[in-house]
C-alpha cells in the first residue's frame, strides 16, 4: 500500500466537493510506525505507541504544515527502533484512521526524546498547475 489518505477521508472530501456535505476533523492525532501503517493505519506501530494531538496553521498552495513541534518525550520513547511512516486518527486511542505517510527514516534509542519541529509535518495535495 501506498501512504496517503484512508478510503473514508477521500469519500469524505469528495462528499465535501459534490454533494455540500461538511468535514473537518477536530482533533488530529499523529501516531509514529517503524513501516508503512497499511490501509487501516494499524500496521507496524512503533513501540512507542503514544498518540500525539497535532495542530496545522491554514493550508495556502495545496500545503499545510504543523504549527507547533511534536514531542514525545524520553519516558515515552521506550524503544529502540526507526520511525519511518506516521499515521493521523481523529482520537487518542481507537478512533478513525485519517491518513499516512512517510518521515526520513528516525532511528531513536530507548530514553531518546524524539521532535517533529514546528513546518516540518507536512499535508499536501498538489493543485493543478
Amino acid at each position: 500500500m501506498s501512504t496517503g489518505p484512508s478510503t473514508a477521508t477521500a469519500n469524505a472530501i469528495l462528499n465535501a466537493i459534490g454533494n455540500a456535505t461538511a468535514y473537518s476533523i477536530a482533533t488530529p492525532y499523529l501516531q509514529l510506525h517503524t513501516a508503512d501503517p497499511g490501509a487501516a493505519g494499524t500496521t507496524a506501530v512503533a513501540g512507542n505507541a503514544t498518540r500525539k494531538l497535532v495542530s496545522f496553521g491554514v493550508a495556502a498552495s495545496g500545503l499545510m504544515s504543523n504549527d507547533t513541534a511534536i514531542t514525545w518525550t524520553t519516558g515515552e520513547v521506550d524503544t529502540s527502533e526507526d520511525y519511518t511512516h506516521w499515521a493521523l486518527f481523529d482520537a487518542v486511542s481507537a478512533g478513525n484512521f485519517i491518513m499516512s505517510g512517510t518521515v526520513t527514516a528516525n532511528a531513536v534509542t530507548t530514553g531518546d526524546e524524539f521532535t517533529i519541529p514546528i513546518g516540518d509535518l507536512d499535508l499536501t495535495i498538489t493543485p493543478a498547475a
